[in-house]
């Protein structure tokens, strides 16, 4: 057994992502190194994926390493890596919200998932334990009526932004979770499906998430009629049914209710 390194897996991460059998990665890298076993290596590719890969006999399986975005990006030279993402870009109601987290290299957080994975219970849960380990963190969003003004793509932007701004210890690195890398003042890069592989955007999910829950439960006080404390603001039968009957909420996205008309 022995640890593979850089060159051993961009074999693997270049088949891979040619949809490759796995097999025939294992197979290409041991064909490389005379037929040596080996047993576990780690890498972190240039678009940011981070990969633990096991070898077990014939078999290939690969995990997730919450921290090494984190780690790699520390070794690299930078000081305070931020994650971010957004809760709330698909509802009729209601801002899009962003956090921005920085945690401290030895951070854990038991439990910690992709938001949607999680109860709301868990979520509330750790929204406390989240606060209390991360090294700095905020929370920012973009309103309706900027959703409606700008379009819920850059108004999404626009809350990431203010939640990294809002940092109170600057972040000098940013990774953000999707496809789409918003303008920022510091660099950064986007990561699929960040908040169930990257420990920091996982964090910043959980309280974009929570934050915007506990939102929508102070709009259901304000704006009984609409049962917001049960669809926090998405498209369900109730909802529309609550459209139809009263009219949109000073809250709703008129650009989201266009196909109503």
């Amino acid at each position: 057994d022995r640890t593979f390194g850089r060159a051993d897996c961009e074999v693997f991460v270049r088949l891979y992502k040619k949809d490759c059998r796995l097999a025939g990665a294992r197979q290409e890298i041991f064909a490389q190194h005379d037929g040596n076993r080996f047993k576990q290596g780690v890498r972190h590719d240039l678009c940011g994926v981070a990969l633990k890969i096991y070898f077990f006999g014939g078999a290939v399986e690969m995990q997730v390493q919450w921290a090494l975005y984190e780690q790699v990006l520390r070794a690299s030279g930078a000081a305070a890596v931020c994650g971010v993402d957004e809760a709330g870009r698909g509802p009729l109601a209601g801002p899009v919200y962003a956090a921005a987290v920085i945690l401290p290299p030895d951070a854990e957080i038991p439990g910690l998932n992709d938001s949607k994975k999680l109860t709301e219970k868990k979520r509330e849960a750790l929204f406390d334990v989240i606060c209390q380990t991360a090294s700095a963190y905020c929370v920012a969003f973009a309103d309706e009526k900027e959703i409606d003004t700008y379009n819920i793509l850059q108004a999404t932007f626009l809350a990431m932004r203010r939640a990294v701004e809002g940092l109170p210890i600057p972040a000098d690195y940013a990774l953000i979770d999707g496809n789409r890398m918003p303008p920022l003042r510091i660099p950064g890069e986007t990561i699929v499906k960040g908040d169930a592989t990257c420990q920091s955007i996982a964090a910043a999910s959980v309280l974009a998430k929570v934050s915007r829950d506990r939102f929508m439960l102070e709009m259901d006080a304000k704006y009984p009629e609409y049962g917001f404390a049960r669809h926090k603001g998405y498209g369900t039968a109730l909802h529309y049914a609550a459209l139809r009957e009263h009219g949109p909420s000073p809250i709703h996205r008129l650009t989201f209710l266009k196909k109503m008309h």
